[in-house]
């Protein structure tokens, strides 16, 4: 599915499937609100009406289903009749498990999505985690291009056509979810910091931005300890990337952080042989944060926004940080080194005081497969959140549950679990000292140590390490995550609708947040 060119489309046309395969998707009470009308011109006339009803009560969804409509060439499946209060209500995960087993071979496909119009960001979301990109397979070097066109009929109460302003919104979300994904399935031989920051810089040429790049010894010399002691073993030197979009009107300044690491040996604290395979994901922070930055951009954002890319290999060398070694971070506290393996929360740190002191951000967001007992925590399909603000806590549930990019609180009791962090000779060590005490927790306070846990803004720490991947692919995670969380300050009606107040919220509060005392917390 690399070389698939993904399109969606307000009418993908008509054509019986022998001629354009298509996989018919949607929950089974959404696929029996659909009419005949619809649907017929796609599928007639190697599908009559009496086969497609026929099909739809074959289908017994536990939790889906699937049912063959015509040969190979045509396919009706079904999504789960109900979710939890923990999932998505467009069942993300299940339908793109649909799409990838489902949809009928051939070099031009269509996906006819059929939901409620609440659904459908999230739907494309799950449609373009389907498609990654990246592959080395040599057979996919010699095969043209393939087409999938993605269609959606919405049923329920606003049951029009998609708008093309909202088709675009879809296009550039699914366009930033396969960049992430692409970006965190490439090996480190062709995805090492030099690489990162060529993507870095293709973007910003995309957006009409410079990014600022700081690198190798001028790290060192500017104070930025953690990020060069993680990466200065390696052939490839460290840096701190930013890229920023700085509109006139903004009211606010916005940080996103994300952890680059391009490959994690463990460093001196190496890892095993068979903890080691999969660590070209370590990057995936920063890839959905690059892969977001992009798409939120080109749609249109009205506050300042920097991206703050912490890249580095922790690689083994002579040059190597040691455990024991003591590194002066750009918070200008010390950490004693007790974990080589406990890198991510070093680049980080220096990322997040660069944002506070450097860049005035307001809203500090950093992203990260910070750590493996995330997956322990909340599983492998939702992120791992700690933040300042209970609001902000919320806020990232709901926007996790409207984009299909899953998130669940951890706890956040900096006065119960910093003291794991003691040293006798630094301000702190790097890695706990009972590693059966919230350890995910524990790494994000590390991060908001160096803020300062009386920092007046708000800071939301969030671990992907375990949803960034399905199986042996990338997934793309985060993207929708972070578009939907700041869609109101998207110009896009799109994002407004699935961000956690939405449209009709936000303007029935617009009296209410003239009073309010802080504009940090406007989004929520």
């Amino acid at each position: 599915m690399a070389n698939v060119v993904l399109e969606f489309k307000a009418d993908a046309g008509d054509s019986e499937p022998p001629n354009r395969p298509i996989l018919v998707v949607g929950q089974l009470s959404s696929l029996q609100q659909s009419s005949w009308t619809q649907i017929k011109a796609k599928l007639q006339p190697a599908v009559s009406k009496e086969i497609w009803q026929s099909a739809l009560c074959a289908l017994n969804p536990n939790p889906t289903d699937s049912c063959p409509l015509y040969l190979s060439y045509a396919t009706v499946a079904a999504l789960p009749s109900r979710v939890s209060r923990h999932n998505c209500p467009a069942s993300a995960h299940f339908l793109t498990r649909l799409v990838r087993t489902c949809l009928p071979p051939g070099s031009n496909r269509c996906i006819l999505m059929v939901c409620e119009r609440s659904d459908v960001f999230a739907s494309a979301c799950a449609i373009a985690r389907a498609f990654p990109l990246f592959t080395r397979r040599s057979t996919s070097r010699r095969t043209e291009k393939k087409h999938v066109t993605v269609e959606f009929i919405t049923v329920g109460q606003d049951n029009g056509p998609l708008e093309l302003s909202t088709l675009e919104c879809l296009s550039n979300t699914a366009d930033g979810v396969r960049l992430a994904a692409r970006i965190v399935d490439t090996p480190c031989s062709e995805m090492n910091t030099d690489h990162f920051l060529e993507e870095i810089k293709a973007v910003g040429n995309e957006l009409g931005i410079t990014p600022t790049i700081i690198r190798g010894e001028e790290l060192k010399h500017r104070g930025f300890g953690g990020i060069y002691g993680v990466g200065k073993a390696a052939e490839h030197p460290p840096a701190l990337a930013v890229l920023s979009h700085t509109p006139s009107s903004a009211t606010q300044t916005i940080a996103w952080v994300g952890k680059g690491i391009v490959y994690d040996t463990g460093g001196l604290s190496i890892k095993g042989k068979t903890t080691m395979p999969g660590m070209k994901r370590d990057c995936g922070g920063a890839a959905a944060i690059l892969g977001a930055f992009k798409a939120t951009v080109k749609l249109g954002f009205k506050d300042n926004l920097h991206a703050v890319f912490c890249l580095a290999e922790n690689a083994v060398g002579p040059t190597a940080t040691r455990p024991d070694d003591i590194h002066t971070l750009y918070s200008g506290k010390t950490v004693e080194i007790n974990n080589t393996d406990a890198e991510g929360r070093l680049v980080l740190s220096d990322g997040v005081v660069y944002a506070s002191k450097d860049l005035s951000a307001d809203i500090i967001l950093d992203m990260a497969t910070l750590t493996g007992a995330q997956g322990i925590s909340t599983g492998k399909y939702h992120a791992a959140v700690m933040t300042n603000s209970e609001e902000w806590e919320a806020a990232c549930v709901k926007a996790g549950r409207s984009s299909g990019d899953l998130a669940h609180p951890l706890v956040y009791c900096p006065e119960l679990h910093f003291s794991e962090f003691t040293s006798a000779v630094a301000d702190m060590k790097n890695s706990v000292a009972d590693r059966e005490n919230a350890q995910s927790s524990c790494a994000g306070l590390f991060i908001g140590s160096h803020l300062g846990f009386d920092w007046p803004g708000v800071w939301v720490h969030v671990d992907i390490a375990s949803p960034v991947h399905a199986g042996e692919r990338a997934t793309g995670f985060g993207v929708a995550l972070l578009l939907a969380l700041f869609g109101q300050a998207s110009e896009d009606p799109v994002l407004n609708t699935v961000s956690p107040l939405g449209v009709a919220a936000a303007n029935a509060s617009s009296g209410d947040q003239m009073e309010r005392d802080s504009k940090r917390r406007r989004l929520v």
